[in-house]
């Protein structure tokens, strides 16, 4: 049997292994396991007052003391206007993105917010609007239509990176969170009441999971005319 080191480089190279990239890949693979917030995540799960799973629902981790916020640039998010309604209908960011309103409907629409966090109106507009809005206090925004008094949409801006919100199936997932100690906080547009955050402790491998239950409104949908053809309707 030839010696120890001699197999391995026998087999090393049977393999195709080039010895000489191993050593800087391991290195590689343990400098990204020791960063902070490697493989942490963590799921939530939503529902109403009945337990069933609620979709539309924000949720985001806020750092305790001694665990701070990594500066980051949001990247650019859209809310479109397809069929005579806001696309998505909820929208979560965090604070100092900027979001564009493409309009996709062969009609104009007059977009606008009355709301503290962010009051703004986009003017009458087709396509691609002019500028795009940025969100830079945290808050509920509510977005309307001038033109079209049934179309509702929600932007929730957050301090924090670290949000996700639910499917249909009640659950979201947020992943990448760095070791340290949190709050985690659920919205929804329409609970009846803000509910209490969680706290959760988390390290470099950590996977948590949550449940939360609030009471909410149901969402009506308000009537919306068919087009009869005119130019805003």
């Amino acid at each position: 049997m030839p010696p120890r080191d001699t197999a391995h480089s026998m087999i090393m190279a049977e393999s195709g292994i080039n010895n000489r990239w191993i050593g800087p890949a391991v290195m590689a693979v343990a400098a990204l396991a020791a960063l902070p917030g490697w493989g942490a995540s963590l799921t939530a799960k939503a529902s109403d007052a009945s337990g069933n799973p609620l979709a539309d629902a924000v949720i985001y981790a806020l750092p305790k003391a001694g665990t701070p916020i990594p500066a980051r640039v949001p990247r650019p998010m859209a809310i479109e206007q397809k069929d005579r309604e806001f696309v998505p209908y909820v929208t979560p960011v965090q604070a100092g993105t900027t979001v564009n309103f493409p309009n996709r409907d062969p009609l104009l629409h007059h977009v606008y917010s009355f709301s503290p966090a962010k009051s703004f109106e986009i003017k009458l507009y087709s396509g691609d609007a002019a500028r795009g809005i940025l969100f830079d206090k945290p808050g509920t925004v509510t977005l309307g239509c001038n033109i079209h008094d049934w179309m509702i949409g929600y932007i929730l801006v957050v301090e924090s990176p670290w949000f996700a919100k639910t499917g249909s199936d009640g659950r979201a997932l947020i992943g990448e969170i760095p070791a340290g100690e949190f709050e985690v906080h659920l919205w929804h547009p329409t609970q009846r009441a803000a509910i209490d955050p969680k706290p959760v402790k988390l390290d470099a491998r950590t996977s948590a999971e949550l449940e939360f239950k609030i009471d909410i409104a149901p969402r009506k949908k308000p009537f919306k005319p068919m087009l009869d053809g005119t130019r805003y309707k």
